[in-house]
């Protein structure tokens, strides 16, 4: 007996309630997928049916049987998200019919190009019949992704042109590309049971990624509580295996969840790369076939994955959306939601719940624009992003649109594992940045999660804002010899670059201008003197700054530029009870400390220093703040380097 080649391809059925979808699923694979009590009774699809296809090379496919009726579109949506082709059913004897339209589509919103077309029953019809069975679908199928694909006469009674029909299905798994297996695991939900000794299990079609036993995954949305858990075992089709992977129909053993902690529109996925949503933005368009436009902030249903939510939709450019048309959007829902990048997803009318269009995720996770101005450039990221065709693209799109994006902002973004995404930036940093203007700015660690990735419209704003708080400071400040670091608003990154660049200088840990010259100000020196020699005065009594400036005889707003001027270069600190303290006091403090045995009180202090509780007390209350002192109860405890005179 030959080997099964599993393939990465889900097949769903698709067409009218009662032509015969699930009976011809069974002629083919042998399962009946009408596995509840209610089907059998009422000879009706209500639940989503799953069968292995094997074709005659043993290459095996998954089947997704799907509900035809018009009350279970919801059910049928959450099948067909997951389908790589169709099964296009319609029945000989009655031709096409309301749900073969709606269903072929809603398909077509969903992204599907690929498929072929069964007219069943043709056993219950004569020739003439058949042949306007087929013209009737062939005007369906006309500019659609079916147009030209062929029309298989079957019946799943008699087995008329099964074999034909296999024949057909399998030239088109060879056509069909299977999913891409790269990227962070995402497994929507569309079964959960129990089962004894075993614990919850689930099914559903893998959308992107690969499951394996053992990886600790996240249940989302998340309600009330984390949902975390571990895959036990993996099956495919009733086999078990190590792995899955997307495009692949998973039965996945869960652990550490109950099966009602689990609802429809729950997804399993890789943790730490997914997160839940309230909005999205995305690229909508409206059927043709629709009746009247799609009004902004019309309330709708929501089919997404297997998530059925009511929403609201938010348009940029305009009040509607015409039939035919399609625009960016932004999807505001009513509950909370889990949604991938490029994810497919079906809009329906409030009431009636009629299909009125559908679309693709665009940017998971999104904030309400305010303005026109943000509104623009809402709709134009959203279309740049919507042309984009890979990963390193949409990168350097969000790059160019937000001006900033910080390592781990790109990682949730486009919802990648960290590690990827690392190999991703490399690449976009190589084949995209030079032409674009985009710089990559890293901490001396090297780490990539401390990376952030800015625009050439951004860091020529930066540079702009930079130079110009550089420039007020030497105007204000114009004796030092340049800005203190620490007091610029930008990272280390990014004035390293400024330097490479040679538009600051950077020094002694501060910055200036590269035509900067500091002015030997005698008045500034002779002011500093003046207060250096109050203060020395005073000893361990220290003065505020309004004792100080009566006692050195200056006007206010000379003085408080020299006080922030010295506060600026270290010289001097203004403690919490208002009181300057220079830097030479503080070494003397220091010293003092150094020859006190043991532990340290404020007595023993202010007895040494002769000075009393309302000035010592603020003193070492700034020690502590540095660190070079530690309140043990009513005394202190010396930092060893400052106890051994070492900093």
């Amino acid at each position: 007996m030959s080997e099964l080649k599993e393939i990465s391809l889900v097949l769903g059925t698709a067409g009218h309630i009662d032509h015969g979808k699930t009976a011809l699923v069974k002629a083919l694979t042998g399962v009946d997928c009408d596995r509840l009590i209610e089907e059998k009774k009422r000879g009706i699809t209500i639940e989503l049916g799953f069968a292995p296809l094997r074709l005659d090379d043993d290459r095996v496919v998954s089947v997704i049987d799907v509900p035809g009726h018009e009350r279970f579109i919801r059910q049928m949506v959450a099948g067909a998200s997951g389908v790589d082709a169709i099964l296009l059913v319609v029945a000989a004897d009655e031709g096409v019919m309301p749900q073969t339209r709606e269903h072929l589509a809603i398909l077509e919103l969903l992204g599907v190009r690929d498929g072929v077309v069964a007219l069943t029953k043709s056993d219950r019809v004569d020739a003439e019949m058949l042949e306007l069975a087929r013209d009737d679908v062939g005007s369906l199928i006309k500019n659609t992704f079916l147009d030209g694909k062929n029309i298989v006469a079957v019946s799943a009674v008699s087995g008329q042109n099964l074999g034909e029909l296999k024949k057909e299905l399998a030239a088109l798994v060879d056509r069909v590309r299977p999913r891409a297996r790269k990227g962070a695991l995402f497994l929507p939900i569309d079964r959960a049971f129990p089962i004894s000794g075993f614990g919850t299990v689930i099914t559903g079609t893998a959308y992107r990624g690969v499951a394996h036993i053992g990886d600790e995954v996240e249940v989302l949305p998340l309600g009330t509580n984390e949902r975390k858990s571990k895959i036990r075992s993996i099956q495919v089709h009733s086999h078990p295996v190590e792995e899955a992977y997307a495009g692949q129909r998973v039965a996945a053993n869960l652990s550490g969840i109950a099966v009602d902690e689990l609802s429809r529109g729950d997804t399993v996925c890789q943790k730490g790369v997914y997160f839940n949503t309230r909005a999205f933005d995305a690229f909508l368009k409206v059927l043709p076939s629709a009746d009247i436009p799609l009004k902004h902030w019309q309330r709708l249903r929501l089919y997404i994955g297997t998530s059925d939510v009511l929403a609201r939709v938010s348009l940029f450019e305009s009040r509607s959306i015409a039939p035919g048309e399609e625009a960016p959007a932004q999807i505001i829902v009513e509950e909370d939601i889990v949604c991938m990048a490029e994810q497919r997803f079906i809009i329906r009318f409030y009431s009636p719940l009629v299909t009125i269009g559908g679309g693709r995720v665009i940017m998971p996770y999104a904030h309400k624009p305010r303005g026109s101005a943000a509104r623009k450039q809402s709709s134009e990221r959203i279309r740049a992003l919507s042309r984009a065709t890979s990963t390193h693209e949409r990168l350097a799109i969000l790059v160019e649109s937000l001006g900033t994006v910080t390592f781990e902002g790109a990682a949730t973004s486009l919802q990648e594992p960290k590690g990827d995404l690392e190999a991703i930036a490399k690449r976009m940093m190589k084949e995209i940045a030079p032409q674009k203007g985009i710089v990559e700015l890293r901490d001396d660690s090297a780490r990539a999660e401390t990376s952030v990735y800015v625009s050439k419209a951004r860091l020529l704003e930066l540079v702009a804002e930079i130079v110009a708080d550089i420039s007020a400071y030497h105007k204000s400040y114009e004796s030092e010899d340049g800005i203190p670091i620490d007091k610029i608003k930008a990272s280390r990154p990014l004035l390293s670059l400024l330097a490479e660049m040679g538009t600051i200088i950077l020094e002694k840990g501060k910055a200036h201008l590269p035509d900067f010259v500091p002015k030997n100000d005698e008045v500034f020196l002779r002011n500093s003197k003046a207060l250096f020699a109050a203060c020395d005065g005073l000893g361990f009594q220290p003065p505020t700054l309004e004792e100080l400036r009566e006692k050195i005889h200056m006007e206010q707003k000379p003085f408080s530029l020299l006080v922030q001027s010295l506060k600026n270069s270290g010289r001097i600190v203004i403690l919490s009870d208002g009181y300057l303290l220079t830097d030479e006091i503080e070494k003397k403090m220091k010293d003092i400390l150094r020859k006190i045995d043991g532990t340290v009180t404020l007595a023993a202090v202010r007895d040494i220093t002769g000075s009393s509780r309302k000035f010592i007390l603020p003193i070492l209350e700034y020690f502590d703040s540095k660190g070079w002192t530690r309140r043990v109860g009513d005394a202190r405890v010396i930092k060893k380097e400052i106890k051994e005179g070492v900093e």
